[in-house]
């Protein structure tokens, strides 16, 4: 177990800044392996899925807690995206981000990296994947910024 949560934290540290795996995942973290291939599957915290790790890239999708988690946690990652919050509502229910709405993104986002969207009062709105860097995210004024996984709203 004690290998299983080192490696996460790992995963963690490299997907979304250092220091963030153990901010994410304390010690008392529940690992779900999968039956079938055994290798690390899901991540829940007090009954509660905080990530999910791809099976095609080893990487984490974050649940909106594990986002909040991320976000609360005062560490510097890397996966940050502002938004105005006149569309904030728009977003929490799952609707994309567009590069126009972008107020701030970490110039350090890669197209494909797993973001946290939040309007300008630090309010955690939706988790997703980005379409473009974080660079194009402040420069482009058109099109899809970040494909919306799971909004506020769509948590239960």
């Amino acid at each position: 177990m004690d290998d299983a949560l080192q490696r996460i934290r790992s995963v963690a540290d490299y997907q979304f800044g250092k220091g963030v795996g153990r901010a994410l995942f304390p010690k008392n973290v529940k690992i779900v392996f999968s039956r079938k291939t055994s290798r690390i599957r899901y991540v829940y915290l007090e009954d509660k899925r905080v990530a999910t790790m791809r099976p095609t890239d080893g990487f984490f999708s974050l649940s909106i807690s594990g986002a909040k988690r991320i976000a609360n946690s005062k560490q510097q990652a890397r996966c940050f995206v502002t938004v105005r919050s006149d569309i904030g509502k728009f977003i929490v229910e799952g609707g994309d981000v567009f590069a126009t709405h972008v107020i701030t993104a970490d110039d350090e986002i890669r197209a494909k990296d797993e973001v946290i969207v939040f309007d300008e009062k630090s309010k955690v709105l939706a988790v997703g994947r980005a379409i473009l860097s974080g660079e194009e995210m402040k420069a482009f004024k058109r099109g899809v910024a970040v494909k919306v996984r799971r909004g506020c709203l769509q948590e239960s």
